[in-house]
Parts: C-alpha cells; sequence; structure tokens
C-alpha cells in the first residue's frame, strides 16, 4: 500500500468499455510524514475520494482485487481515505 494525496482528475471520452464510468484520479505519492515524492499516478477511485484528499493506494493485482475492479484493466486502484498519520520518530529514524 502508497500513502498518496488527490492531485486531479482525468476524463477520458474514449476508453476501455470496462472504465465506464469507473472515477479516475491523479494521484501524488507521499511519505508518511506528508513530504511529496516526485511521480504521479493514475488510480480508480473505489471510496468517493475528493481534492486533496489523503488516500491509500493498492498497485498491481492487489488493485484489480478492490470492490469492483475486478475484471478491469487497472493497475492503481483507491481503497481508503486516510482520517490521520501518526509516525513514532523515536523508533523510526532514517
Amino acid at each position: 500500500m502508497t500513502l498518496g494525496r488527490v492531485a486531479g482528475t482525468i476524463v477520458a471520452t474514449r476508453k476501455d468499455p470496462r472504465l465506464e464510468g469507473a472515477k479516475l484520479l491523479i494521484v501524488k505519492p507521499v511519505s508518511p510524514d506528508g513530504k511529496e515524492e516526485s511521480n504521479y499516478l493514475i488510480a480508480i477511485d473505489t471510496v468517493q475520494a475528493g481534492p486533496g484528499a489523503l488516500v491509500l493506494l493498492v498497485s498491481g493485482s492487489s488493485a484489480r482485487l478492490a470492490e469492483g475492479c475486478k475484471d478491469k484493466p487497472v493497475d492503481a486502484s483507491i481503497v481508503g481515505i486516510v482520517d490521520t498519520v501518526s509516525l513514532d520518530r523515536d523508533r523510526y529514524k532514517e
């Protein structure tokens, strides 16, 4: 699983028919302390996440196991909206 922040949406007028009706979001991965990482992902939204939301992402075969994604051509799925992150800095120092 990966943490990410919703950065935008994707609108595609032509796509695989199995993606009809699916909401696609642009997600910027972030570290547990909130620092943005360098890349972006496109993920199917299974939890109705909104702009700026901190979300949990799964990718690869796990993405196709998310609710409503069976037999869909997806590589990343948003499976949770994060309320808080608590990092024990004393125990896990970089």
